[in-house]
């Protein structure tokens, strides 16, 4: 069987989860439980297949953890937290929990047991805040599961039961095998297309991430750090695992994230992908009033797709005009949009030599005020690298078309911005447009050549861009490609003359039989 044909065996085998839970738990909510599953076996998998790589090395090829007792595994305890950064007993294994699963009348209380003690493996140690609350969204004793205790532990073992029948993958240290990985993208995807907006705003499409890894990782060697002030589910981090992080295994991967739900989907997310917990640094926190990775900072590339028109406290908070972060513009972004908040955010966060890839809404680019007044500042200090203008509908819940907009301090080779327009390069997949392998390396290939293309692409002068008030608004400096038919003027005068002479000849047959009738 193809990969392809796996994936798409999986895929159908996640449908039937969902489609279980679906008249159990609604929308957006029920996915914390399928997620759950296979984060919980993913982690009993690994532990079990890092351990057996370790005891066939010292010569017990047959070693078996999940068969061994509770009592010995306990030897290894304190070795496994240091280098997984978690600890799960063999009696804990999702493997020997679904295996008696069916009529378990307490499934929901070990089930609730079970992820609180591997929480607590890692309290004291450095993985810690890594473990710290990641099943905190599978509530097993939640009404929506049934109304009885009895009902939610037959859906809870179903659940159990068709994880455990899905195809993840044999090894989980083999970089070209991402099925878990694409499993988690695919679910992600398919919760915030049910989910819309409120999904949606959690989940960066992946050819939209691609776009946005490759941007910020072109031209830019030597990669150590990435940073995403904005991670949500971390689609975007991932995306320099799949890309940077195989040439460079110690990447780092640093984010932040607001919302509790999302923060820990990413934590999930960096397990699911194989990071290891000393590799990944996620924090909950408010990015633009409690930023958490400035001691962290600078980073050779920032990727980020931060909340569109988000309130925020602006210039009530008379502490903020003077944050290091938004000071140099000598302005706030408004209270009702903070856009430009989070993109000087990631200016004092960005190395000299490094790459932000921003997605932006496309007001920011061309309103006035104070909004103006930041890209100036952008501008006159010769920031901003390229603005790309995407195709609408890209986004769940985000119908119109949004930008990104790449940023460099000392990186630049010249003092101009250049203009992509990429409105264009899509296909269409049901009710949404894509941006198609052929699309993503169209932008690249534009991005990389900082040349003027006719209808595509087009380098303007910083000191035009002031002129013009600074708006950075593709369509105002990329032609657009008039697709409309050609229309032939003496054409249509001649046929508008035939068409006079044609009435002309038709008025007068109709006096004649008119007059003819008289006559009878």
């Amino acid at each position: 069987m193809t990969t392809q044909q796996e994936r798409a065996e999986l895929h159908k085998t996640i449908w039937k989860i969902a489609n279980d839970l679906r008249g159990a738990v609604d929308g957006w909510e029920f996915k914390a439980y399928v997620l759950g599953s296979i984060f919980y076996r993913f982690i009993s998998e690994n532990i079990c297949d890092y351990i057996h790589q370790l005891m066939a090395a010292a010569g017990q090829p047959d070693f078996d953890y999940a068969a061994v007792g509770d009592d010995m595994a306990e030897r290894i305890r304190r070795k496994m937290v240091e280098e997984k950064g978690y600890f799960i007993l063999p009696s804990q294994l999702f493997q020997n929990v679904v295996a008696q699963a069916e009529g378990d009348e307490n499934l929901n209380e070990r089930l609730n047991n079970i992820f609180r003690s591997i929480e607590a493996s890692a309290v004291g140690t450095p993985s810690e805040d890594d473990l710290r609350g990641l099943f905190s969204d599978f509530t097993v004793d939640s009404p929506a599961l049934g109304s009885t205790v009895i009902l939610r532990n037959q859906l809870l073992a179903k659940v159990l039961r068709t994880v455990a029948k899905m195809d993840l993958g044999s090894r989980y240290d083999d970089t070209d095998n991402d099925t878990i990985g694409d499993t988690y993208e695919f679910l992600m995807q398919m919760y915030a297309s049910e989910a819309g907006k409120s999904g949606g705003q959690f989940f960066t499409p992946q050819q939209v991430s691609e776009v946005l890894a490759r941007l910020a990782a072109y031209d830019n060697p030597g990669i150590q750090k990435v940073y995403d002030p904005a991670c949500g589910s971390g689609s975007l981090l991932l995306k320099f695992a799949k890309t940077v992080g195989r040439e460079n295994p110690d990447l780092k991967y640093f984010g932040q994230e607001v919302n509790p739900t999302t923060y820990n989907l990413c934590r999930i997310n960096m397990f699911l992908h194989n990071v290891n917990f000393d590799n990944f640094d996620i924090r909950l926190a408010d990015t633009l009033l409690k930023p958490q990775h400035m001691a962290e900072a600078p980073f050779d590339a920032i990727v980020s797709n931060p909340p569109y028109s988000l309130k925020w406290e602006g210039k009530d908070n008379t502490l903020l005009i003077n944050d290091e972060r938004y000071a140099p513009a000598g302005v706030l972004a408004p209270k009702s949009a903070a856009d430009l908040a989070f993109t000087m955010h990631m200016l004092w966060h960005l190395s000299e030599r490094g790459t932000a890839a921003i997605v932006e809404f496309p007001g920011v680019l061309y309103r006035g005020g104070d909004e103006q007044k930041i890209r100036q500042y952008l501008v006159s200090h010769n920031f901003v690298d390229t603005v790309i203008q995407l195709p609408a509908n890209l986004f769940f819940g985000v119908g119109i078309a949004t930008c990104i907009i790449v940023l460099k301090k000392s990186a630049k080779k010249d003092a101009a911005v250049l203009f992509i327009d990429a409105s264009q390069l899509f296909a269409k997949s049901g009710n949404k447009n894509v941006l198609l392998p052929e699309h993503q390396d169209r932008i690249v290939e534009l991005f990389a050549n900082r040349r003027d293309e006719q209808y595509l692409a087009r380098l303007v002068k910083n000191d035009d861009i002031m002129a013009h008030e600074c708006n950075l608004s593709v369509s105002s400096y990329v032609e657009q490609e008039d697709k409309r038919e050609v229309i032939n003027i003496a054409e249509v005068n001649a046929r508008l003359a035939d068409l006079v002479a044609e009435g002309n000849q038709l008025n007068t047959r109709i006096e004649e039989i008119v007059k003819e009738l008289g006559e009878e």
